[in-house]
């Protein structure tokens, strides 16, 4: 195990932390140590002696003698076992600054492999320390798509040592010292009294309503310290407001959208315990990828959904006839995060990071997010754009009005595009069109709106020519639309767009094109020549992603594509009425095939059985023409169909496997790859699993390749029968892994890199470097519509070394076991 987190995270000429170094000493009794940690907020550092360092868990509250109680405990960083002797201040502008004391200290002992039940998500163990005692357990929770860390429980068992709920609370029986004013034992927090005013605060009215802080856009994150970085949140921006037992929901002009959003939300703000309070942050829906998803809170609202939406805070304005806004941030942050410590799942704190935050953004969007949002810790609360709040982007997107739209060429009531226009010099200006991301009841309820509002005549301040004329019908401009887009071509026009929803909280004159000026356009892409027919048809429903934009989605990405399946066999799954209808697998020729796709005679195939393949961005383009939504090769190319170039190994998940154990499962399948002489690459699949794949010099035969893949399987199996499985029966497959070989014999498939998938979210199957595996990433994570923001995002391309990696495949290299 590896300090190597630990000791990037601190300056050890600044903190007296010891600098440690893992130990090789093992056996069956192990120390264990809590220490309390007086940090931002004080906590309780529980670490657990194994493996030669300190794993170790920030339990936010304390442990709890009762049986049953859950306490939230963060997985941070592992400790040297130098530390368990470790007490001290850690200097203010170090990670984790705060005095920190021994509170607890003993031996620990788990029940059975401690390291298996930390793959697994749950370790029992007993505790012989001189405050606790007894067994206990760590269980983690499923991983949330914005949690950076694993999140646990510590939870007491029943036993001798158990306590009622009516005794003494172990935390406030260990003593009473002294931190700044502040009791120890969870009560009382942060160095002052809860009830304490906060220094910069002053007496004052609850107010009507506080104009929102703005943001000031910038292409670079801020570096220098006295900052904090927030995820931008994709949602509707709301101020809540809390007075004697009711709440209420404001847009950023001061609108009452309390009903918008069902009662869920105003019911959890309104049982907070203030008497009053107005707070600032963002109403969300998570998308299937755990990643906050404006279209999905759209197309919630559309059909009267209520049971997905969160609010996330960030900002604490006023506080029981106080007003905040003149103290520092990060104390006005710290009391609010004291205010939601309890508060149900559907209220939610934002929390930061006070990393570099050019870091803190390139994660972000390799995690496709939307991007950054950067604070001045020490700034107060100034309504209006400020330069305090910094704005980074992992992409373009911004909100554009609605000047016109194109009637659908599948649909008589609704729209197939919309015309787009910003303000400029208060005069509207044309900005292009948007084709995609509208779901049919969007497209539906937009022609109504649009319908009633049409006029004769452009409401563009300059002539459009007749390309961007015809068959446009205007409307008055009202209406705003979120739009997320590739880029701006050099005469102002949007590139690749895609519609993200209507913004009815803000107004049309409001809109002027955003952009910094450091701000350099990507390279631009090749164009397809192939000209799609209804460019409109939906094909997936929930995501709202159209033809036109699988189309727009496939020619960003090609770049990154083509090498891994030109000129190479593929099945396809093809959806002509789009995923909401049936679909079926197509491994010939079919009739009324674009022209830009391949036909190969397959030699030992049945005389008219011709394979397809594209060796071109237009050939990929007529797959999406013919409504292939999953494009899936052969592990062979038409150069040497008989000699595979590549091994697959694909990992599926039965139900109850964590993620997490999925992670290390791939792991696994890299070291035996590795010991086989051969180079793994990783990609999501865009459904459940991961698939690892390692470039072959095309030597050996399909059966070769295929039995070398099942002898991985069937060693793993053997190494750990109780989480892997290599036989492909469902029933068998509960709790378990199923290491599927299969995709290696002639005919057999395995879906492309990149490729998108008929599932839900209009998800693709996604490249990765090994060190991005992470819970953050789950399988169905990228999507048609956020995946070019993490693509945009990577300095270079986990795949591109992909074919130079080739290695010849050794005789039975496979059968070797590992342990």
């Amino acid at each position: 195990m590896s300090l190597e987190t630990y000791r990037r995270k601190r300056d050890f000429a600044a903190t007296p932390e010891p600098k440690g170094e893992a130990s090789k000493k093992g056996g069956a009794a192990h120390s264990f140590v809590i220490q309390e940690h007086h940090a931002r907020r004080l906590h309780y550092d529980l670490r657990l002696e194994l493996g030669g360092v300190y794993k170790s868990w920030a339990v936010t509250r304390g442990p709890s003698l009762v049986a049953g109680v859950k306490r939230l405990a963060v997985e941070v960083e592992d400790h040297p076992l130098a530390y368990g002797s470790f007490e001290g201040t850690i200097p203010k502008g170090e990670y984790g600054a705060g005095t920190v004391a021994i509170w607890d200290k003993g031996s620990w002992t788990p029940e059975g492999d401690a390291e298996k039940g930390l793959a697994k998500g749950h370790l029992e163990f007993t505790l012989e320390g001189d405050k606790l005692k007894g067994r206990w357990h760590l269980v983690r929770m499923a991983r949330k798509g914005r949690e950076k860390r694993n999140n646990w429980l510590l939870i007491k068992s029943e036993d001798d040592y158990a306590r009622d709920e009516d005794e003494p609370d172990i935390l406030d029986e260990a003593g009473e010292a002294e931190t700044g004013g502040g009791k120890t034992g969870g009560k009382e927090t942060g160095g002052r009294k809860p009830d304490a005013p906060l220094k910069g605060s002053k007496k004052a009215k609850m107010p009507d309503f506080v104009p929102p802080q703005l943001a000031t856009l910038k292409r670079h994150a801020p570096t220098a310290k006295g900052w904090i970085h927030e995820i931008k949140f994709d949602g509707y921006r709301l101020q809540a407001q809390i007075e004697d037992g009711k709440a209420v929901l404001l847009t950023r002009s001061g609108l009452d959208w309390t009903d918008r959003f069902g009662p869920d939300v105003a019911k959890a703000l309104a049982a907070l315990p203030v008497q009053q309070a107005v707070l600032d942050g963002e109403l969300v829906v998570e998308a299937s990828g755990g990643a906050s998803d404006f279209s999905a809170l759209q197309a919630d609202l559309s059909a009267g959904r209520t049971d997905r939406f969160v609010y996330v805070a960030f900002d604490l304005l006023h506080l029981d006839g106080r007003d905040l806004t003149g103290v520092r941030l990060d104390a006005r942050k710290a009391a609010l995060q004291r205010l939601l410590d309890k508060a149900p799942e559907v209220l939610r704190y934002s929390e930061h990071f006070e990393e570099d935050g050019e870091m803190v953004l390139r994660h972000a969007c390799r995690l496709s997010l939307e991007g950054v949002i950067s604070k001045r810790a020490s700034g107060p609360y100034r309504s209006g754009r400020s330069k305090d709040w910094i704005k980074s982007k992992c992409g373009e997107r911004q909100e554009m009005v609605v000047a016109g739209y194109m009637p659908s060429s599948v649909s008589d009531e609704a729209i197939g595009s919309l015309v787009l226009g910003i303000y400029e010099d208060g005069e509207l200006r044309h900005a292009g069109r948007v084709g995609t991301g509208f779901s049919r009841a969007v497209a539906e309820d937009l022609y109504e709106r649009l319908h009633a509002i049409e006029r004769k005549t452009s409401p563009f301040a300059g002539r459009l020519d007749a390309t961007a004329r015809r068959g446009v019908r205007f409307v008055k401009p009202e209406l705003v639309a979120e739009v997320e887009f590739r880029s701006w071509t050099a005469d102002r026009r949007v590139r690749h767009a895609s519609f993200r929803g209507l913004r009815e909280d803000k107004a049309a004159r409001d809109v002027t094109r955003e952009a910094p000026a450091d701000k350099n356009d990507p390279p631009a892409q090749p164009r397809p020549s192939i000209k799609l027919t209804h460019p409109d048809r939906v094909y997936w429903a929930d995501a709202g992603v159209t033809k036109e934009g699988l189309a727009d989605y496939y020619t960003q990405v090609w770049r990154f594509m083509a090498p891994l399946v030109v000129a190479r066999p593929l099945a396809l799954l093809r959806c002509p009425r789009g995923t909401a209808q049936k679909c079926f697998f197509q491994k010939h020729a079919w009739k009324g095939m674009n022209g830009e796709i391949l036909t190969r005679q397959d030699p030992l195939g049945d005389d008219g059985d011709s394979l397809i393949a594209i060796d071109s961005l237009d050939g990929l383009i007529g797959l999406v023409q013919g409504a292939a939504l999953e494009i899936h090769p052969w592990q062979a190319s038409l150069d040497d169909l008989e000699k595979p170039d590549q091994v697959v190994i694909d990992l599926d998940p039965g139900d109850g496997v964590d993620w997490p154990v999925m992670l290390d499962a791939a792991r696994q399948v890299r070291d035996r790859l590795e010991d086989a002489g051969l180079v793994p690459f990783v990609k999501t699949t865009g459904g459940k699993g991961l698939h690892v794949v390692a470039p072959l010099k095309p030597k050996a035969g399909w059966d070769e390749v295929k039995g070398f893949a099942r002898d991985i399987a069937e060693a793993m199996e053997a190494d750990d029968p109780e989480l892997f499985i290599a036989r492909s029966t469902k029933a068998a497959r509960k709790g378990r892994i199923f290491v599927d070989y299969l995709r290696n014999g002639r005919n057999n498939t395995a879906i492309a890199p990149y490729s998108s998938r008929a599932r839900d979210g209009a998800t693709v199957a996604m490249p990765l470097a090994w060190d991005e595996l992470d819970p953050s990433i789950g399988s169905g994570h990228f999507t048609v519509v956020n995946a070019m923001a993490r693509l945009d995002s990577l300095a270079e391309d986990p795949w591109a070394d992909f074919r130079k990696a080739e290695a010849v495949l050794k005789p039975k290299a496979g059968r070797k076991r590992k342990g």
